[in-house]
């Protein structure tokens, strides 16, 4: 038995934060190679200026889906939200530096007020979280179709400056997408609220039981979700210059980002998971994609990639509770509970 435990001792160890980043750092050597065979430097300036502006629109739409899924719940409306508030904010700038600050306020407040009918109607009308923004998603779809056949708006040129600069080959965007990732790891971490987003995600019978809230969690998860998808539409429209009321749905960032969290080893049942581990899932499909256009890779087989890599990790980490799941019964058949000087494992009595 112990032989058999060892031998897996260091993969069991590892968390799975810890394979997230070590795909990460196979993915930079792999990746280094293959663009070196291709003529270009992995390492120079534009092309890592290039991956962490790719990581800057997803990874605000997987921090926000991160908090839905570990309490339980998903989002499938962020990409229409991510083109909402593009559009109202160029709409509301309309090339006027004056009119920055109201076009930003406007555009996250109307994702902060989806996110909020998103977690009622979750946690209110008892209706899943795929359902229930799967409907808002197609709410926000069908206002978008009829309104607009088109861009909107002008954002002014000092907005544009947020999408366009950076300190060095590290963009503004990528800055304030790790400002929003560290504040929602302590929110996670360091308040009620955060707690209380794992428990009920983890057993909502439990949670409830134990005095918490259900809705509580609920509708914060689903109101930061929107409000990160509004964070991505800003970006969007400060790299366009204009408002879309294609490119979040375009750009696919809806199952992306939860292939995105899936990959950082967040339970899709929710309860288990980081933002660190989401970021890492982030930056390999950045990698991916960066790697695969300096190659000339066919967009569809990009998608086949995609699919393998995902397939795979969650394999791994499927793989990777089995192993860790206590031992009940000795070699000789027995339970350990009769073995003599043996005792359950706590996990097993809980």
């Amino acid at each position: 038995m112990n032989k058999a435990s060892g031998g897996g001792s260091i993969f069991s160890r590892l968390s799975s934060t810890h394979i997230v980043y070590l795909v990460a750092l196979l993915t930079l050597a792999v990746g280094s190679i293959l663009v070196a065979t291709a003529g270009r430097s992995f390492f120079s300036p534009g092309n890592i200026s290039s991956i962490l502006t790719g990581t800057s629109v997803l990874g605000f739409i997987a921090i926000g889906q991160t908090l839905v899924i570990l309490v339980g719940s998903l989002d499938l409306s962020v990409p229409y939200v991510t083109s909402l508030a593009s559009l109202i904010a160029a709409g509301v700038m309309a090339n006027n530096s004056a009119n920055v600050l109201a076009g930003v306020l406007l555009a996250l407040g109307v994702s902060a007020l989806i996110g909020l009918f998103n977690g009622l109607i979750v946690s209110g009308l008892k209706v899943h979280g795929f359902i229930a923004t799967l409907g808002m998603g197609l709410i926000i779809s069908g206002y978008l179709a009829t309104n607009f056949k088109g861009s909107f708006g002008q954002t002014p040129f000092s907005f544009r400056l947020v999408g366009a600069t950076g300190l060095g080959p590290v963009p503004i965007s990528t800055l304030i997408m790790l400002a929003c990732a560290g504040l929602a790891m302590l929110l996670l971490h360091r308040t009620r609220v955060g707690h209380q987003i794992y428990a009920v995600g983890g057993n909502p019978n439990v949670a409830r039981m134990s005095g918490i809230r259900i809705q509580t969690p609920v509708i914060t998860a689903h109101v930061i979700c929107s409000l990160m998808a509004g964070m991505a539409g800003l970006l969007l429209a400060s790299r366009l210059g204009v408002g879309s009321p294609t490119v979040g749905s375009q750009g696919g960032y809806d199952l992306l980002s939860i292939a995105a969290v899936v990959l950082g080893g967040t339970l899709l049942a929710g309860g288990k998971g980081t933002i660190t581990g989401t970021l890492g899932g982030v930056l390999i499909f950045a990698m991916m994609d960066n790697i695969m256009s300096v190659m000339q890779v066919n967009p569809f087989l990009k998608d086949v990639v995609r699919g393998i890599v995902i397939v795979v990790a969650v394999a791994v980490y499927a793989r990777r509770r089995i192993v860790n799941r206590p031992p009940r019964f000795g070699h000789d058949g027995h339970s350990r509970q009769e073995m003599p000087g043996t005792e359950e494992p706590q996990e097993v009595r809980a």
